[in-house]
């Protein structure tokens, strides 16, 4: 059985226990972070990754020109001997999508591989608690899934969005609420007390040290184990939406790591004003310049950048509508042509050239139909360049639309 294997075989173990007791805490944990086979594979993993130095400046190149295997018995010794003490994080900073910066915590690879190791055995536990509306940084899971349970609510009504926005989220985290979530299920004190350190790693920046033990907040973006303690955090927000889903709110989130939206028929009062108090005792805040509600089936809405927008009825508009006058009918098309283009994905990419393709042949084939039942005094040539016609007159052509919004090389 390879280390891989054994890893797994051991995290299903972990998982099935924590799911079967819901409030069982676990109280030998450390030991597990401590075996040889983890740790091999906790390091094959942050190799793969890559991945720059931390602030030793000790790169994969040269770990495997001393030796791979003293490197992690190294590790183990200190894990065994309860010496073990992080590293101060380098912090560098990124360049966001709308030019700000976004600074970013790269810890030393010794960290990045005990973090692993940790985030290995802890991790199953708490994947028994989260819900399923959760997406952001988990095994099996991604954007696409976030992105189809949108289409998914959209579809079944839930049309009013609460597009939400936390102010500076992993930077907020208080330590104290956060270790009590922890606490909840994990009784090792030795693995509680790794996790602290983590949170009070001094943050090495420009050659200034900052932070340290005196830091009450934050877990810094660019830590392995960083994503699997946010997730842990906003599970809460999760657990009270899911609370909500009934009669009559109906209310459901889709949430990846910090950012998420609600979706209901209609969103009360009585629902945000729920959140805001959840969201103000764990002291976290919401960016009211960038939070917003809106109906779906009147504007889009952006999220882990896609355009949403509530699917129009292909089969029925066209064939209740063309007896209005040809300008409103055009008008109306063209808003809807390109919410229906713009709900499949992003302007440019392989899916939205098929969604285009798929309605220009929709709308040609549906103006043909139109104009042969409208009158007989409409001749067959016509009817077969009836919809060229309408684009001459205004009405936009699907392929034209792609084309334009494709990005030119």
């Amino acid at each position: 059985m390879t280390d891989e294997e054994r890893v797994r075989d051991l995290q299903r173990k972990l998982y099935r226990k924590a799911k079967e007791e819901g409030t069982y805490r676990f109280y030998v944990l450390y030991d597990k972070v401590c075996l040889p086979y983890v740790l091999r594979e906790a390091y094959r993993r942050v190799k793969a990754n890559r991945g720059a130095p931390g602030v030793d400046g000790v790169t994969f190149k040269a770990l495997e020109a001393e030796g791979e295997g003293e490197f992690i018995e190294a590790i183990r010794k200190e894990l065994v001997e309860r010496s073990y003490r992080p590293s101060p994080v380098k912090r560098v900073t990124i360049p966001k999508p709308s030019g700000k910066m976004r600074p970013l915590g790269i810890p030393t690879i010794k960290d990045r591989v005990v973090q692993t190791a940790c985030k290995m055995i802890i991790e199953p536990i708490f994947e028994a608690d989260f819900q399923e509306s959760s997406y952001g940084f988990r095994p099996r899971r991604s954007a696409k899934g976030a992105v189809r349970e949108i289409k998914e609510h959209l579809r079944a009504g839930r049309e009013q969005v609460y597009d939400a926005d936390l102010s500076s989220y992993f930077d907020t985290i208080p330590h104290g609420k956060l270790l009590i979530l922890v606490g909840l299920r994990i009784a090792d004190r030795q693995m509680l007390h790794l996790i602290k350190q983590w949170l009070k790693a001094p943050v090495e920046e420009e050659g200034k040290i900052s932070g340290g033990k005196k830091q009450k907040t934050g877990t810094p973006q660019g830590g392995v184990i960083s994503p699997l303690l946010a997730n842990i955090y906003l599970n809460l927000v999760d657990k009270l939406v899911a609370r909500m889903s009934g009669i009559p709110e109906d209310v459901r989130i889709v949430r990846y790591a910090d950012d998420f939206v609600l979706m209901g028929r209609a969103i009360s009062d009585r629902v945000l004003k729920k959140l805001q108090e959840v969201l103000g005792r764990m002291e976290l805040k919401v960016n009211s310049e960038k939070t917003r509600i809106v109906n779906a089936a009147e504007e889009s809405f952006d999220f882990l950048g896609f355009t949403f927008h509530k699917r129009w009825s292909r089969t029925e508009y066209l064939k209740s509508n063309l007896h209005q006058g040809k300008n409103v009918v055009i008008r109306n098309l063209n808003w809807k042509v390109r919410g229906w283009l713009t709900y499949f994905t992003m302007p440019g990419t392989t899916q939205a050239w098929k969604a285009a393709d798929m309605l220009k042949g929709y709308l040609r084939e549906s103006l043909y139909r139109y104009h042969r039942r409208k009158s007989q005094r409409y001749k067959e040539q016509y009817c077969q360049v009836a919809y060229y016609v309408w684009v001459e007159q205004g009405l936009i052509d699907p392929m034209e639309f792609w084309s334009a919004a494709t990005p030119k090389a």
